[in-house]
Formats: C-alpha cells, structure tokens, sequence
C-alpha cells in the first residue's frame, strides 16, 4: 500500500498532527518530517526554524537512498537470503546516526513506504529519543490501519 493509497479520510491531518506529535513528545526534538518512499516526497515537515524548501527536499532525497538506495537494496536482498526473511518487508526499519550536535532517527512505519525522520539535539538522553518516537510511530500506525 503507497501513502496515495491510504485514503483521503484525514490522511493530510494524521500525518500533520503525527509530525507535530514527534515535534512535542520526542525530547529535544528540533524538527520531524514523513517522508513516502514511493514517490521520496516529503509528505509533511515541522520544525523549529523555517528551512528552506530545498533542503527538506534533501533530507527526503536522503531519506530514500538511506533506505531504499541501490546498495542498501543489495545489502537488504543478501540478509533476506541469508536469514529467510520472505514476508515482502524490507530488513531495515530503524536506523540512528548522530552527528556533532543532533541525534537523527529514521523510522520505517509498519506501512513499508512511509518514514519518520527526527532530529533531536545530543544533549537529550538517545533512549528517551527512540522510545518517544516510536511511541508517535506506533499511534500513527494504528492511525493509519
């Protein structure tokens, strides 16, 4: 199922107010966004300084190759061999990456082509930012099943 496919019943809403959830419950968050990997299109950001347009782009763009790029692609394909996962879900789901100042997280939905992306500054406790935001991922799950 792409994010097209979801319906209209408030599918705009339910994404908005989750990337406003991610926003308020992940602690030290600076800003969230959904990105649909069917198309890589953001679907909705928020964030606590207005950025311009193209780099919300970059971080979908990001987004999708972090995911779904070419050798990771390989790499997912080699494990499901490996490990006999054949369910038709990608391997990867979650990944962290932490920069100087930010701790980013990238959550894979149960819906297989939508991905959370969060950014929180380093001083919160990683823990906390990962439960928080699995938490909101798993609400918008529920939303959107």
């Amino acid at each position: 199922m792409t994010a097209a496919d979801l319906g209209v019943r408030g599918t705009s809403q339910l994404i908005t107010e989750a990337v406003q959830q991610f926003r308020t419950q992940v602690p030290e968050c600076v800003g969230a966004g959904l990105v649909d990997m069917s198309t890589g299109m953001l679907l909705a950001a928020d964030t606590l300084e207005n950025h311009p347009g193209e780099v919300l782009d970059l971080i979908a763009a990001a987004t999708f190759d972090l995911f779904q790029g070419r050798n990771v692609t390989m790499i997912e394909e080699i494990f499901k061999a490996r490990y006999g996962v054949l369910d038709g879900r990608h391997y990867f789901q979650e990944f962290l990456a932490q920069s100087d100042s930010y701790v980013h997280v990238f959550l894979r939905s149960t819906n297989q082509d939508i991905v959370a992306v969060v950014v929180a500054r380093k001083t919160a406790n990683t823990g906390m930012i990962l439960t928080q935001a699995r938490l909101v991922m798993k609400q918008l799950d529920a939303g959107l099943s």
